[in-house]
């Protein structure tokens, strides 16, 4: 890398502007990307071709996501010194490409001996310096503190890189006299937010690379913190996103937004299937100055530094206007439509990035695994539709029989494929609510009878025991050895074509432990372990009804919304239903939220959600509060074995990603105790 910038004083303190006067348009643009962690060549390729299609724009400043280089998920392996190494190889191997615009790249940099998240600034093929991220995100499914420590505000410091020194630390950028300063993803979700000293030292454009994960109706509040930042600094601001499921667990949904003087200019489509993204807007520079003149002045807190560099902006041309957002993302969209459009992007990057020959679902009948099912639904309609049905296959070209799919239906059926595994207690209804809607999703349908393998196992260890097994008396294992003794078909079923087996549990019987370990809960991945049973019902009756903007309805799904939610377990004639073995689920979900997301204890879950219920019973309430936290205590084991889930909210109980909890507890015994005395 070559910069030329000691023996010429770019970088100074304190700051020297070289603003001359007149109009300045810029044209600013901000992209989603769709990295992976570690995947070096594909993460080059990317911001390779993000940069030219930005220069083909006649762009002049770019914006890409925090840690795009190296990847955002690279966990424990951010501290290996070869990954270190690597980044600060790739993005010398980029630096060049910049030429005739300013691009923020994001990657680890380590600075004496210490790791720091960072973005650097390159600009007409040189590398200006390294910004810090100043508040890490250490909640929730971030763990970013146990690689990287945060950058104090206002210092400023050297690194040597193939031995020449750059500035790293709280800098502004000034670039031919347009002065571009930085927030890293949580630095604006803070109070202290880096913007208002950096617009205090004169910034003209602020950018955001991120890598802020989905959950529902998060964007409003990206939405507010640009447009605030812009119209209160008087700035303009570029926020850029990761896109699609980077390494596993974390949606990312992609969003870029542009905005100046408190106006939105751009606003980038969400759940994009493409690899990137970009979203372009013109600003005017010397608007938002004379704004920041005749507004109240602003006083800078000290420390910090401008790195200057001789640049000229080119004046755009009229340029194709940029992507804009479907009609149902303009404003807030509900839940249903966020929760229909994430998680197919999610099980797309994830197919395509494990390089599994597909899907496969056990389908029960019932609402769970017809949720799963309509997910690989939707992930074809969605991907045809945005990238063309070729671009779709061919990046799924490793599975056999999809590159020569015609049409939808036929790629459906390549991807996926459902089984209904019968036993003695299973109904008719489910085993056509299965067929049916195996049918209308265009998957492949198979169905066989599991009885003579319960039977099997049912008579060795009944003779192992010496005696016989009855619903009297082992109802919790008879009811165990039918759900488990699916499990190795489905997977026989997986493996004969290197398919990825889907788990159908979900959150609210994750919470209970109200699933079989290695019976319902077989798989490699668990796509709605992470919402709650409540709102699956719900969703399942508007995509009968209503769907996704562009897709619409599904009717088929009436043979399940029709159902009691049953695990067919037991003999018929006792007509279990799920909420009979446990509560109702609205109840349920009540309850879990007070107790594990706002952390309070049975009396005070009782309190809170009796208003909500006034129509039971409180000695009915009071038992399923109790009930509720005897079963989460002693599941935790579960939870624990689950297969990987996507994060959607913050009511999440992944035990490696978001809720901890110890597999072995005093089980609340005190708590509960006094629960019992108050009100039962």
């Amino acid at each position: 890398m070559t910069d030329g910038q000691n023996e010429e004083g770019i970088f100074r303190f304190p700051y020297v502007s070289t603003y001359i006067a007149g109009m300045t348009t810029i044209r600013l643009a901000a992209a989603s990307l769709n990295q992976t962690p570690l995947a070096w060549d594909a993460n080059r390729a990317n911001i390779l071709a993000a940069i030219r299609e930005a220069r083909k724009a006649e762009v002049s400043v770019l914006c890409l996501p925090e840690m795009c280089i190296s990847g955002y998920g690279c966990e424990d392996a951010f501290l290996a010194l070869g990954v270190q190494q690597t980044a600060i190889q790739l993005l010398g191997e980029i630096i060049p490409e910049t030429g005739g615009l300013a691009v923020a790249l994001g990657l680890p940099l380590l600075v004496e001996k210490q790791l720091y998240n960072v973005a650097a600034l390159a600009c007409d093929g040189h590398l200006l310096g390294f910004v810090g991220k100043q508040h890490l995100a250490g909640d929730g499914i971030h763990y970013e503190p146990r690689w990287f420590h945060p950058w104090e505000a206002g210092d400023v410091r050297e690194v040597q890189i193939d031995g020449c020194p750059y500035p790293v630390g709280d800098l502004l950028f000034d670039c031919g006299g347009t002065r571009i300063g930085m927030e890293i993803c949580r630095d604006a979700w803070v109070k202290n937010r880096p913007i208002a000293n950096l617009a205090a030292r004169g910034a003209d454009i602020i950018l955001n690379p991120s890598a802020s994960h989905f959950a529902f109706a998060k964007q409003e509040i990206r939405r507010d913190f640009v447009l605030t930042g812009s119209k209160s600094f008087h700035v303009s601001y570029a926020y850029c996103n990761l896109l699609g499921n980077e390494s596993g667990r974390a949606i990312y949904d992609g969003g870029t937004l542009v905005a100046s003087r408190g106006k939105m200019l751009a606003v980038g489509p969400r759940f994009s299937y493409a690899d990137r993204i970009l979203q372009t807007a013109d600003i005017d520079v010397e608007a938002t100055r004379q704004d920041r003149a005749s507004a109240r002045p602003l006083h800078p807190s000290g420390g910090g530094a401008t790195v200057e560099h001789d640049f000229s902006f080119p004046v755009p041309g009229k340029v194709k206007p940029s992507q804009m957002p479907a009609a149902w993302d303009i404003s807030p969209p509900p839940k249903e439509e966020e929760f229909a459009r994430a998680v197919p992007l999610a099980l797309y990057d994830y197919l395509r990035k494990s390089r599994a020959g597909g899907f496969v679902v056990s389908l029960s009948g019932g609402a769970d695994s017809a949720t799963v099912a309509t997910m690989i639904f939707l992930m074809t309609e969605f991907g045809t539709a945005e990238i063309g049905h070729q671009e779709f296959v061919d990046k799924l070209a490793h599975i056999s029989g999809v590159t020569t799919a015609g049409d939808k239906q036929s790629l459906v059926r390549e991807l996926l494929t459902c089984v209904y595994q019968s036993t003695r207690q299973s109904s008719e209804t489910t085993r056509n609510a299965a067929r049916t809607v195996a049918v209308a999703l265009g998957a492949r349908f198979l169905e066989w009878n599991v009885d003579a393998m319960i039977d099997a196992y049912v008579d060795t260890v009944s003779q192992a025991v010496d005696r016989n097994l009855t619903w009297e008396t082992d109802d919790v294992a008879l009811q165990n050895i039918q759900a488990r003794t699916r499990g190795p078909g489905a997977w026989l079923l997986a493996n004969l074509s290197g398919a990825l087996l889907l788990a159908t549990s979900n959150r609210s019987e994750a919470a209970v432990g109200y699933a079989t370990m290695d019976g319902d809960t077989c798989g490699g991945l668990s796509p709605i372990a992470g919402i709650d049973k409540a709102f699956l019902l719900e969703w399942l009756k508007w995509m009968e009804t209503t769907g996704p903007a562009s897709v619409g309805p599904l009717p088929a799904l009436g043979v399940v919304n029709v159902q009691q939610p049953t695990a067919e377990l037991r003999p018929q004639e006792h007509g279990q239903t799920d909420e009979g073995d446990l509560m109702p689920y609205v109840v349920l979900d009540a309850i879990e939220r007070a107790a594990i997301r706002d952390k309070l204890m049975p009396a005070e879950v009782f309190e809170t959600i009796r208003p909500q219920f006034s129509d039971h019973s409180t000695q009915q309430l009071g038992q399923w509060v109790e009930r509720f936290f005897e079963l989460w205590s002693r599941n935790q084991w579960k939870r624990e074995r689950y297969a990987p889930s996507f994060h959607l909210d913050d009511e999440n109980l992944d035990p490696k990603t978001w809720c901890r909890f110890p597999i072995l507890s005093g089980g609340y015994e005190r708590e509960l105790a006094e629960l019992r005395e108050r009100f039962l």
